[in-house]
């Protein structure tokens, strides 16, 4: 194996995060006993945080980043994987902890790898990343605590970010009634193409003002914001309803009472889809390929190369960014 492009965050003596392209070389791997060429990564917020030093995300020094990665093995000291085999690896500690996908190759544990389920190709599997498998990971979680199509209307809180909008997707095509949140009206017809049956725009509810308890609207609810809107959320459930709390990016406090759960019965699921272990990991990546794969993947991402990976976080960390991004590695 050859020396190898990577993309490195590194912090100076003030401890200001910086990030470049870098020249490593294989020794510089990380432990690990699958060696993978890497063919595709993503750019999740997650990435953008620790690209930037927006978030403190990164948890040693240096580390390649991109907690997302696709490509073919070149050797494993684990008989589940031999060299030639497609496979993903994504969230553990890989791009914060353990050197990650913005790279020519990477090095992971075997316990991290999942084989490319048929019905994917490697490109899919990043489209999808990890903001694909922790959507499907919490509908999965809300199917497993009862729901059901025929149970009512499901809401998506940040329907317009990577989560939402793939699990907007993907509980449209199971048969849900999809209620997109959103604070961007004029993003409706990307909703709606998404297969939102109707749009509810944050401007439209006062949070200051949730009771405890609220009028029942929704069966199920799957919420990237956490804080108010949480709060919100827990209040207007239905009886027996089920929540996938998935994100934080409002806040990640969350002021409430137990009148949601005591009285009607909700139930609030945290969705960990970082450290999820399997069979869990293999179950939902293989419904991922099947009845949960989006219907808009292709519609709802775009591909940059590697080279452009340097300049592409500002627009995630300032919201400019809808859909998926992938980013074209090798292979």
């Amino acid at each position: 194996m050859n020396p190898f492009k990577a993309f490195v965050i590194n912090q100076d003596a003030d401890r200001k995060v910086l990030a470049s392209m870098a020249t490593l070389a294989p020794e510089q791997l990380d432990a690990g006993e699958v060696t993978i060429r890497v063919h595709y990564s993503s750019i999740n917020y997650k990435d953008a945080l620790a690209a930037t030093g927006a978030g403190r995300i990164i948890r040693r020094f240096p580390c390649v980043g991109g907690i997302d990665l696709a490509g073919e093995v070149v050797e494993s000291a684990d008989a589940r994987f031999k060299a030639g085999d497609q496979v993903i690896a994504t969230s553990f500690d890989i791009g914060v902890a353990h050197h990650g996908g913005y790279a020519e190759y990477a090095r992971v544990p075997a316990q991290w790898v999942v084989a490319l389920p048929e019905g994917l190709d490697l490109f899919e599997s990043m489209a999808l990343g990890t903001a694909g498998f922790t959507a499907a990971l919490g509908i999965v979680r809300m199917e497993d605590n009862g729901l059901a199509p025929a149970n009512g209307p499901v809401i998506v809180t940040g329907a317009t970010g990577g989560v939402g909008g793939l699990a907007i997707d993907m509980l449209a095509q199971l048969g849900y009634h999809v209620v997109a949140l959103t604070g961007k009206a004029e993003e409706g017809d990307y909703l709606r193409m998404l297969g939102a049956a109707e749009i509810k725009l944050r401007s439209e509810i006062d949070f200051d003002s949730t009771r405890p308890l609220e009028a029942a609207q929704w069966a199920g609810a799957v919420d990237n914001v956490g804080g108010q809107i949480l709060h919100w959320v827990l209040a207007t459930m239905k009886q027996a309803g089920t929540v996938a709390s998935i994100g934080n990016a409002a806040s990640f406090n969350i002021s409430t009472t137990v009148f949601p759960f005591i009285l009607r019965g909700v139930s609030l699921l945290g969705i960990d889809s970082g450290y999820m272990g399997f069979p869990t990991r293999q179950r939902v990546w293989d419904r991922l390929a099947t009845d949960l794969k989006p219907r808009q993947l292709a519609a709802v991402t775009r591909t940059i190369g590697f080279d452009a990976l340097p300049t592409a976080f500002d627009d995630f960390i300032h919201g400019r960014v809808k859909g998926r991004t992938v980013v074209r590695i090798g292979g």
